[in-house]
């Protein structure tokens, strides 16, 4: 056993140095290890991951990752990106996939699920503001389900994400992904079956919404106009990001939602 594994590791750190990886994450419940025991070599198998400014995502406290969505393999990417920076990811996923057995562990390994169109809807984004408030890591991709844009630029975010980015502390830090459609293809339903296949990350500095949360603790309503303006200036950094990683100027306008999207305005994950 490392050092830093070791029970006392925290104790051989030098004075003032990071705190490790290992210490960082836990504690880690059997169900946690069940899933990593399953999702890091499925990732690393399927995925050639390339982090850059992967030191952005802090080390503890609350953390609020945003980041667009291009295809249903992205969860097992970006856990391992979260998890490769010492923390552990708590998805909001959609609630068809806490089914049976593996619906059982999920829950029990953290992850939130999102049961959108439901009178339980509120609940899920409770359950994400008490993991914040625990000090955790919460992914979460605003566009509720994989972009319907073609060229795989974000649609339109639901404003969940506003409302948890404005009415908690936690950090709230862009990522945008870039290659796991390449593997599973959500607009034709195909999947390529490949190894190894480049999957890019970018960590944007952490998004400055302290003015707005001060007006919120000082009194001011949180309404539907504010909430898609925290929204759109979130999403927008993560698509400037996307343009970064891609070597291509982002559109002007976010492409449209498939339906009405008045179901709920909840952001879903897994799918």
């Amino acid at each position: 056993m490392t050092p830093e594994g070791s029970p006392d590791g925290a104790a051989m750190r030098r004075p003032g140095s990071a705190p490790s990886r290992w210490h960082t994450r836990r504690p880690i419940p059997p169900a946690l290890w069940l899933c990593f025991l399953v999702v890091h070599p499925v990732a690393s198998l399927l995925f050639r991951l390339r982090y850059r400014h992967a030191e952005r995502i802090p080390r503890t406290g609350p953390v609020l990752v945003v980041a667009n969505h291009v295809s249903i393999l992205d969860p097992l990417a970006c856990a391992r990106l979260v998890w490769d920076s010492g923390r552990v990811p708590h998805f909001l996923a959609k609630s068809s996939v806490f089914k049976g057995a593996a619906g059982r562990i999920l829950r029990a390994a953290g992850q939130i699920p999102v049961a959108r169109g439901s009178a339980d809807a509120k609940g899920s984004l409770n359950a994400a503001e008490a993991d914040l408030a625990a000090g955790n890591v919460v992914v979460l991709y605003p566009e509720g389900s994989v972009t319907r844009d073609p060229d795989w630029w974000p649609m339109q975010a639901r404003t969940g994400v506003a409302r948890l980015a404005i009415t908690t502390d936690a950090v709230v830090l862009p990522v945008a992904q870039w290659g796991p459609q390449r593997l599973h293809d959500y607009h034709a339903k195909k999947l390529h079956l490949r190894l190894r296949v480049p999957a890019d990350y970018l960590v944007g500095e952490p998004i400055d919404l302290e003015d707005l949360r001060a007006q919120v603790r000082a009194g001011r309503p949180v309404t539907g106009e504010l909430l898609r303006e925290v929204t759109d200036r979130i999403m927008t950094v993560v698509r400037d990001q996307l343009a970064e990683l891609r070597g291509e100027p982002a559109p002007a306008a976010f492409a449209r939602r498939p339906g009405n999207g008045a179901s709920t305005d909840l952001p879903g994950s897994a799918a």
